[in-house]
């Protein structure tokens, strides 16, 4: 095991796998000479060429249609998108081309690609960086969707992407790029997709969330406990596809279901989760199943970001209504 942060496990990631497969490359804004704004490819195109490792201008979806093409061809390309909520100049491409094109070609064309994607609250970024957009991109069938919470995940998560056939976007909170930090395995290290992780064990409520509202919610199982309340906490990993049979047996074993999200309240992934718990494990449930989200109103200015954003007091007010119904 070596200590890493996020970003230093997705930069050693991006790394061995480069060295593993040629036909790996990484192109997006300011990932070569600068090494990204998160320093994320830092090193990697002096390492690699510029023909692996590709500047492209300020163009979504010249970047994803680019990777298109690229993946029709044979190789693996990773555009980045600078941000998630920046996919929105290319939804065209990601919904369009990316997502079915193995469909709408009839498995002629395949689209072995990561679309990497930094996303999330609490980093006092300016509009249009932050969005938690991950929903509408889970409504586009033929796109798998990871959302790794540690830095051990974000190795195993991302080596698995890198692997699959088919299109994966990868998105990565930006506060937990360097306050993420723990034991990363060395050498060959995957997590298989549609693979919940149970993150905290708890006998009354289940607090299920993904990528950085893991954190809250176990900071929110914390302060449950001292109040007697044992609350367990299951970190998805992956959106598409979903580990339904994880989320049944949380379900069945406590009774009592929160789940947490940074997207508004209105259509967010939640209520996917909601769904799929009330399908599958209604019979078990002793109380109304419970989201706690951002509102719906449009990202806030900086200043009260943090009041926009579910926190660790807002999941306990959830999980002792959950205790009292």
């Amino acid at each position: 095991m070596a200590v890493m942060n996020m970003v230093e496990a997705i930069r050693s990631t991006l790394d061995a796998e480069m060295a593993r497969d040629e036909r790996v490359i990484l192109l997006g804004q300011d990932i070569g000479h600068n090494g990204g704004v998160f320093r994320a490819t830092d090193g990697l195109q002096e390492r690699y060429g510029e023909d692996r490792v590709v500047d492209m201008p300020l163009a979504e979806g010249v970047i994803i249609g680019a990777a298109v093409g690229l993946a029709a061809s044979g190789l693996i390309p990773v555009p980045e998108l600078q941000f998630l909520g920046f996919g929105s100049q290319a939804f065209h491409q990601l919904e369009g081309q990316v997502a079915r094109m193995r469909f709408r070609s009839q498995g002629r064309f395949g689209m072995p690609m990561v679309i990497r994607a930094p996303f999330g609250g609490n980093v006092r970024t300016p509009e249009l960086h932050s969005d938690a957009h991950e929903a509408k991109y889970a409504n586009s069938p033929g796109l798998k969707i990871a959302m790794p919470a540690t830095a051990a995940d974000a190795k195993g998560l991302l080596t698995q992407a890198l692997r699959d056939p088919d299109p994966v976007l990868f998105c990565e909170p930006l506060r937990g790029y360097r306050l993420i930090r723990d034991d990363v395995p060395e050498g060959e290290h995957t997590v298989p997709f549609g693979r919940a992780r149970g993150a905290r064990e708890g006998s009354d409520v289940a607090i299920v969330a993904w990528s950085a509202a893991v954190v809250v919610a176990e900071q929110a199982a914390e302060l449950a406990a001292r109040e007697g309340i044992s609350c367990g906490v299951l970190d998805l990993r992956t959106l598409v596809p979903l580990d339904v049979d994880a989320l049944r047996e949380a379900a069945a074993a406590c009774g009592r279901v929160v789940v947490v999200h940074e997207a508004p309240y209105t259509s967010g992934f939640g209520a996917e989760v909601v769904a799929t718990v009330q399908q599958e494990a209604f019979w078990s449930l002793e109380a109304p199943l419970a989201r706690v989200t951002a509102y719906d109103t449009p990202y806030p200015i900086a200043a009260v970001e943090h009041q926009y954003l579910p926190d660790a007091e807002r999941v306990l007010a959830a999980v002792r209504t959950a205790m009292e119904a």
